[in-house]
């Protein structure tokens, strides 16, 4: 045990709390602190990532992590039937985001970012904790790569879907796919479950064939988080002492397994969606962050707004007013904070301090098409992937396949540059 991280993990968790209530304007703000943090706890406890999906796949042979996403996904979409199903789903912010050259593009060119910063739009929070330097040049180029692509998002081809459904066409114009099986007796939630369960295995199926033709080959790797997680130790029998040094370690320090980091994060959407009656976004805020980064070099909110297609308030509202703006600083400080009461703050705050003038070039152009990506997209791993799956929109499985496709091409170019 390392004491004086502990201590002070557990000082800076009350003071987040303190301050959050006491000075946040509204409940609902405080809640997406807490929220916030939860999910950057866990991301952090269980080595999440969602860009580690597919890098980790072509570097490691490991696709643990994508099986078990497919999992959290599934799972998170059954639990939404709870709130859709004597509901119009009309009344929802549902992201069931438009099927076009927009999103294919995005996909692949989100993909591609990922593998050059290795991280997404939520990781590179937890990064900013985990390995500063290289999460910082990303989120600067990841924020302009958002402001930049403000204008597009008002394009046709970005807008406009290729293909829609009754309740997509209220919606952001997607394929929503309870409305293809209305006749299924449960106002299309078994044949969309029956969808989902169905493209979910095929990815799992696809992954471990995948993985065993690594193991087959002689190049599968794994990965060290993984090994660690998964491990089985046969421990020496203790009577259980509520205040020790075992049961210390086993609450703050010990690593979770990826499954139960799912289990928190579906915990946290399933909120989400009962209180705010939307779902898990993080990237659109970027854009906005890095324009009032340019106000203090003296641009004027007026010139943005003009630039990004956006209102002028959008730039002069309190940064803490707005709720994805405080779930995300959240889950930066929930990762700070599983460091600190794990005691491994600082040998992982200085595991990744130094870095070359290629890494910040590589960094700056991962960040920026990954920004962009999001615009043609309409969302990031969490907006365009997650939450428009858990949400039974199609665009969702369409954006994995060209994040995929993007992913594998990146890796391919970054072998090569690196």
């Amino acid at each position: 045990m390392k004491k004086g991280q502990n201590l002070l993990g557990a000082v800076i968790l009350l003071l987040i709390l303190f301050i959050g209530h006491n000075y946040l304007k509204s409940s609902m703000l405080f809640l997406r602190l807490v929220l916030g943090m939860t999910l950057g706890y866990a991301l952090t406890r269980s080595f999440m990532g969602f860009a580690g999906s597919v890098n980790r796949a072509y570097n490691t042979g490991s696709t643990k992590l994508m099986r078990v996403l497919m999992g959290m996904f599934t799972a998170t979409a059954a639990i939404s039937i709870a709130f859709l199903y004597n509901a119009d789903p009309a009344s929802y912010d549902l992201w069931v985001n438009p099927i076009n050259l927009g999103l294919i593009l995005g996909g692949i060119l989100f993909g591609f970012g990922m593998t050059f910063s290795m991280c997404c739009a939520s990781g590179v929070l937890t990064d900013l904790i985990t390995g500063l330097p290289r999460a910082f040049v990303t989120i600067i180029f990841f924020g302009m790569g958002v402001f930049l692509g403000y204008p597009i998002q008002s394009r046709a081809w970005v807008k406009e879907s290729w293909f829609t459904s009754e309740t997509g066409a209220k919606l952001a114009g997607g394929v929503y796919l309870p409305d293809l099986f209305k006749w299924d007796g449960l106002n299309g939630y078994l044949g969309a479950m029956i969808v989902t369960g169905i493209l979910a295995s095929i990815v799992v199926w696809l992954s471990m064939k995948y993985e065993d033709a690594k193991k087959a080959d002689g190049t599968f790797k794994g990965v060290g988080s993984e090994i660690e997680q998964y491990k089985h130790t046969e421990e020496e029998y203790k009577p259980f002492v509520f205040f020790s040094e075992e049961t210390y370690k086993k609450v703050f320090v010990k690593p979770w397994r990826m499954s139960t980091g799912a289990s928190v994060i579906i915990a946290v959407f399933t909120v989400l969606m009962g209180v705010t009656k939307a779902g898990w976004g993080a990237s659109t805020p970027y854009g906005i962050w890095f324009g009032k980064a340019l106000m203090m070099f003296g641009v004027a909110p007026e010139t943005l707004a003009d630039m990004s297609n956006k209102a002028v308030k959008a730039y002069t509202s309190p940064f803490f007013e707005s709720g994805i703006n405080v779930q995300n600083i959240g889950i930066a400080l929930g990762t700070l904070v599983c460091l600190l009461l794990a005691g491994s703050f600082r040998e992982v705050f200085m595991s990744e301090m130094k870095i070359s003038a290629k890494d910040v070039v590589l960094f700056a152009v991962g960040g920026f098409l990954m920004g962009y990506g999001t615009r043609l997209a309409n969302g990031c791993n969490v907006g365009a992937l997650y939450t428009p799956i858990a949400n039974f929109s199609l665009s969702g499985w369409v954006f994995l396949v060209f994040l995929v496709a993007g992913g594998i091409l990146g890796n391919k170019v970054a072998e090569k540059v690196r």
